[in-house]
């Protein structure tokens, strides 16, 4: 596997080349690509020097050692630096997501369940706000529709934050976030204290920029309306809403939470744009080869993926076999833990695919 470290030193003496032309940043999208591959690079080549280093010292230390029994130790500990590198190494030579270095877009939809199940997707929310409050990150509610107990139809949140390291911006952290939520609790609604089950949705994208996807107004319909609260009151007495349709693909997303016309239909391009990158990587995957597809993803996000026991104080991740019971702390946002079982997971099939 380490053999391909020799041609990315080229290649990232390339992009150093590239990267030093005023031309090259004449174009945002392509220096915004090179720029993202040359970070990249430069953990692997950083990490693969480490693992050549440590193996010299050993060596090293190892002559040094025939001559003095001292130094064995020495030995030891600089080859489990090196296997450590080593490891590190072959992580990073896994092939990732280009957009886990993206902002995300994320969407909380109630399901089966009626009321309970919007109330479920607001605590669903709240988590993920919380959350984005322990990384140092900003929400966004770019759109949602309200339900008559306080809870949410729909609802639909930017995610922005920023990491100089691979994989930690919000969608790489969340992408494993999309599936259906499952909730086991005993409903504010419900007087003989019997608990129910009800669900919730989560779809997460990583938020596309206007470089990132071409939009043409001619495949785009619009069309305005007036906006709704709880129970279908007016809450607009002009026709703010936006509701923009993408023509070529089908898509519709509709925008009412801002007060003029103009902001909603902003917002709704920002989640058209992001369901369009999504489409567009959802195609990719599906014509990749079946090795390709669980590199790229191995969680698949329509299936149910976790379980909320309330009487339990449990959370359940179904893909991952992590299980705990400190429900309360993570619907407070203390949510790295399970995220972290989705990522081990992933990167060990990641591991065997490349092995194979």
């Amino acid at each position: 596997m380490f053999e391909a470290v020799e041609g990315m030193l080229i290649e990232h003496a390339d992009l150093e080349a590239k990267l030093a032309l005023p031309e090259t940043h004449a174009d945002a999208r392509l220096a915004r690509t090179l720029n993202r591959r040359y970070a990249e690079l430069n953990g692997i080549i950083g990490t693969w020097r480490e693992w050549q280093q440590h193996g010299e010292d050993a060596e090293a230390a190892r002559e040094l050692a025939a001559d003095d029994p001292a130094f064995a130790e020495e030995v030891d500990e600089l080859l489990a630096q090196r296997e450590d590198a080593a490891e590190r190494l072959r992580r990073l030579l896994v092939p990732r997501d280009e957009t886990d270095d993206s902002d995300a877009i994320l969407e909380v939809m109630a399901g089966a369940g009626g009321e309970e199940s919007a109330l479920f997707a607001g605590d669903l929310l709240r988590m993920y706000q919380r959350y984005a409050e322990r990384r140092g990150w900003k929400t966004e509610v770019l759109d949602s529709t309200e339900s008559d107990l306080g809870g949410y139809k729909s609802v639909t949140v930017a995610v922005k934050g920023g990491s100089s390291e691979p994989g930690q911006a919000p969608y790489g952290q969340l992408k494993f976030e999309g599936g259906v939520h499952r909730v086991q609790r005993v409903p504010v609604t419900e007087s003989q204290g019997r608990i129910h089950t009800s669900a919730a949705g989560v779809m997460v994208m990583p938020e596309a920029e206007q470089v990132d996807v071409e939009i043409h107004d001619n495949d785009l319909r619009i069309d305005v309306f007036r906006s709704s609260g709880p129970g279908g009151q007016s809450v607009n007495t002009t026709d703010s809403a936006v509701r923009i349709t993408h023509v070529p693909t089908g898509i519709v997303v509709s925008c009412q939470n801002e007060k003029s016309q103009l902001q909603n239909k902003e917002q709704a391009l920002r989640i058209l744009r992001a369901r369009l990158l999504q489409a567009a990587q959802d195609a990719a995957d599906a014509e990749a080869s079946d090795a390709r597809r669980s590199q790229v993803r191995t969680v698949d996000r329509s299936e149910r993926i976790r379980t909320y026991n309330f009487p339990e104080n449990r959370i359940s991740d179904h893909r991952t076999g992590y299980k705990s019971y400190n429900l309360d702390q993570v619907l407070d946002g203390d949510l790295q833990p399970v995220l972290d079982s989705c990522f081990e997971t992933d990167m060990a099939a990641r591991l065997a695919a490349l092995e194979e």
